[in-house]
């Protein structure tokens, strides 16, 4: 046996006893939460691979729901932040409190110093409030004042959006939005899934009896456990060149792409596409990441940090159709 298939063996075998918690994890929030698989797993990938996530959908599809509830079988701090368009920067990260008897400044943490934090409808907040964001989530920490704090291990920004064609919506600076490690678009349930969500909650006083199973040490072991996995280097080659066909279409080949795309992805797109691929093979279990991995994910790296062009705008074409047709075109290895 090489020593590459014994080093696979080894870590799938770490990774099937490391990932124990997901089941238990997936049935507390499957509790509350009916259907919407595809959201669950995805809050699942932005928890292991360190990765602020971007939920968009119209008001009343559980968005807010399974965060919260995430929040809770997590046993960590979560605090929610109702974004208005007369919310404050100081709001958000705290601010300083002159102290008359002392006559010193003390400082007043805001709701952004907690594991995980809800920052609700963002699109609803003008740009001042949503850049304050920006530090918290790239560099976990914020400034007040002279002095720099460093925010909670672990630290996960999950921000619901509503469509921006609605009214009293700004859309968010690309700029933040390429900080989002994912942009998830939430869909209406099927019929069966809201027959269900009928039964369960059509009444006065709905209890959910969340039950926190999981310790946020367990999510950082977990974290190093995805560091760990394997990546061949086709499939790294693979995920370079998803990435540099968005900005260079015509060097791959994709015809149907080219003259479509203003702007393609930077390079935080591309450790993106390969962390959340990790966080994605050690959902299903494996120490190794397939090509599979790479395109469930990529949808949800890539449709936020294209620009469809004018052209591609006048004949109707979304970011999410052009990366469909690149996962499409592109040979897989």
């Amino acid at each position: 046996m090489s020593s590459t298939s014994s080093g696979i063996t080894a870590i799938n075998e770490k990774v099937q006893q490391e990932s124990a918690f997901v089941a238990p994890l997936r049935a507390e929030l499957e509790k509350v939460v009916v259907g919407q698989r595809y959201m669950l797993d995805r809050l699942l990938v932005g928890l292991l691979a360190n990765g602020h996530i971007l939920l968009e959908g119209v008001p009343g599809l559980a968005k807010t729901l399974a965060v919260k509830t995430l929040a809770a079988a997590l046993e960590t701090s979560f605090r929610r932040i109702q974004f208005t368009p007369d919310l404050l920067p100081a709001d958000l990260i705290g601010t300083q409190i002159y102290n008359p008897k002392t006559g010193d400044f003390g400082t007043r943490k805001g709701p952004v110093f907690a594991n995980i934090v809800l920052a609700d409808e963002i699109n609803r907040a003008p740009a001042k409030v949503q850049s304050a964001l920006l530090e918290a989530m790239e560099e976990r920490q914020v400034t007040i004042g002279q002095e720099t704090f460093a925010l909670p291990e672990p630290f996960l920004v999950l921000a619901t959006q509503n469509p921006v064609e609605q009214e009293g919506t700004y859309p968010l600076p690309e700029a933040q939005v390429d900080r989002f490690m994912l942009k998830l678009k939430i869909g209406y349930p099927t019929l069966d899934e809201e027959r269900r969500i009928l039964e369960a909650n059509a009444r006065t006083e709905v209890v959910r009896d969340v039950r926190p199973v999981v310790k946020p040490d367990t999510i950082l072991k977990a974290r190093k456990t995805v560091d760990a996995i394997y990546v061949d280097d086709k499939i790294k080659d693979y995920v370079l060149s998803l990435v540099f066909a968005t900005r260079d279409p015509a060097a791959y080949k994709l015809n149907a792409l080219a003259g479509n795309i203003r702007y393609g992805a930077s390079p935080r797109a591309t450790l993106a596409l390969m962390l959340a691929a990790k966080a994605h093979a050690f959902l299903q279990g494996r120490g190794y990441v397939t090509p599979q991995d790479v395109k469930s994910v990529a949808p949800d790296v890539l449709r936020h940090r294209i620009i469809p062009s004018f052209e591609a705008e006048a004949e109707e074409l979304t970011a999410d159709s052009l990366v469909s047709t690149l996962l499409d075109e592109l040979p897989v290895p």
